[in-house]
């Protein structure tokens, strides 16, 4: 039987850590005397161990087996990389425990997902209502902890965070293991995959997906409250693109039966194209940017959703965690990368709509790339849902 339940609990605590560390833990940080480049060098170990963790536990899962055990060693190792904030506030022991707790956290998610769509080998499209639980995760965890920061001092940040962690190993220590599909144990190589012109075109949108997010990951809020728009409404609408993200996850199933992933993948990066242009230059306008907030369930929502299906349609068997982790690298970690480091750049340099048009631009090269590169003639493994 399907785990439903248990993976469901493991992806609403792993995104409720994000929700706790990503707004909160650079207010510690600072309340801690750090300065702007030391805290910028310390949230950027994220990004580094997002390219760097997954490939390595990817390989070392397709050449020794083990998912379930690595998924497990990740969740535990992480917390205790992170309790090693409770007893330092030097930058070099806030440095190792950065890195250590980035290491073995990154490594759990494309992990995680192979293991999922194992148990959903005869029925995928169910992955949207199993995900949704990490939206929910998301939200409850930056409202909860928002609003408790405002009475509880900011160092408070650590234990709730460690908190969700342990909820994070607690459900890693449940989770089954799902039996190999028969049909696929005897898989291609890795190379042969990444030769095809498909594989190559999705991982490279991709690339440029996450990119075309980092200025909103990075500025979006200064960008509001700049513009004279209130703390707690900035915060509603982050939680307003991620209710978004849960409804498009929800209607998943009946979209990908209705479409093909291509079909999905080149609406979503369409709707980028226009959401980044509409925050840009319509920053005055809150009909604009509620409206350009909603599009993160196409941006997001259906482009992960759907790009990760077909990421485990190419990938089969053994090759289904490295693949996983090449997309999460190239994505999530070198493409968000770039997106954040490329903005910083450009913020007051060329200003704050031209940076958006930017990341506007960002998913038009992935989308041009996605359409030419990824014919619709072209079958993934024999299944027509994927072309």
């Amino acid at each position: 039987m399907l785990p439903y339940w248990r993976l469901s609990a493991y992806y609403f605590f792993y995104f409720a850590f994000v929700g706790a560390f990503s707004p909160y833990f650079t207010l510690y940080l600072q309340s801690i005397a750090l300065t702007a480049a030391d805290i910028a060098i310390l949230m950027s170990l994220m990004q580094v161990m997002r390219i760097l963790a997954p490939n390595l536990w990817g390989w070392l899962v397709e050449r020794y087996g083990k998912r379930l055990a690595v998924i497990r060693l990740s969740a535990v190792a992480s917390l205790g990389g992170f309790c090693l904030f409770f007893f330092t506030t030097r930058f070099d022991g806030l440095f190792v425990a950065m890195a250590l707790m980035a290491f073995f956290w990154s490594a759990a998610l494309p992990l995680v997902e192979s293991l999922t769509f194992s148990h959903l080998r005869h029925e995928p499209a169910r992955y949207g209502s199993i995900r949704v639980w990490g939206s929910v995760g998301f939200i409850a965890a930056v409202l909860l902890i928002g609003y408790a920061l405002d009475f509880l001092p900011i160092d408070s940040v650590l234990w709730m965070t460690a908190l969700v962690l342990a909820g994070i190993a607690a459900c890693a220590l449940a989770l089954p293991e799902a039996e190999a599909n028969p049909l696929q144990r005897a898989s291609v190589g890795l190379r042969e995959t990444l030769r095809r012109p498909e594989v190559r075109a999705l991982l490279g949108a991709c690339f440029f997906m996450s990119a075309a997010h980092g200025a909103l990951y990075v500025f979006y809020s200064i960008y509001l409250v700049e513009h004279g728009y209130e703390k707690s409404l900035v915060g509603w609408m982050w939680t307003l693109g991620v209710v978004a993200e849960i409804g498009v996850f929800m209607l998943m199933p009946r979209l990908m039966r209705r479409y093909s992933l291509r079909e999905i993948l080149v609406a979503a990066f369409a709707c980028a194209v226009l959401r980044f242009v509409l925050i840009g230059w319509g920053i005055d306008s809150l009909a604009v940017l509620t409206f350009a907030q909603l599009l993160h369930g196409a941006t997001f929502g259906a482009w992960h959703a759907a790009a990760i299906a077909a990421v485990n349609l190419w990938f089969p068997g053994k090759l289904q965690s490295r693949g996983q982790a090449l997309y999460g690298s190239l994505s999530f970690g070198a493409g968000g990368m770039l997106g954040g480091l490329v903005s910083g750049f450009t913020w007051d340099s060329i200003g704050a709509a031209w940076t958006y048009t930017l990341g506007s631009a960002f998913a038009m090269v992935g989308l041009v790339w996605l359409v030419r590169g990824w014919r619709p003639e072209r079958l993934a493994l024999g299944e027509g849902g994927a072309t």
